[in-house]
């Protein structure tokens, strides 16, 4: 899996790409959330919109970042979000638990809003 992180406004996007699989992926997503939160950024956007695996490992992965970013009072939302990722997440039942947005623009504006407002 290859990560890049990148700051929008006070929005900091993660782009993933590849396998949020067991092994590697799931370490690699719990490394960079860890490091977020270290750092004190509050407002988290994961784009998997390069994501072209997942397994129950990653799954996992993304419900204990939820859980360690509402811990620490951080809102941790997702975009793009599609094909069998979105079909396995669906199944999984994790995604009502997320804010999830179609596009970058609608998701980093969301941050804004009330959380009334958002877009499945």
């Amino acid at each position: 899996m290859h990560v890049d992180v990148r700051h929008h406004d006070d929005v900091i996007v993660v782009d993933l790409e590849g396998r949020l699989v067991g092994g590697t992926g799931d370490e690699i997503l719990r490394e960079v959330i860890n490091t977020l939160v270290a750092d004190n950024w509050k407002k988290i956007l994961l784009n998997l919109s390069g994501v072209n695996r997942i397994d129950s490992a990653g799954i996992g992965e993304l419900a204990a970042s939820l859980r360690l970013t509402e811990r620490f009072g951080c809102d941790l939302r997702l975009v793009n979000v599609r094909g069998r990722v979105l079909e396995i997440l669906d199944l999984s039942q994790i995604l009502p638990l997320f804010h999830v947005y179609e596009d970058e623009p609608a998701a980093v504006a969301a941050f804004g809003e009330s959380a009334d407002e958002q877009v499945h």
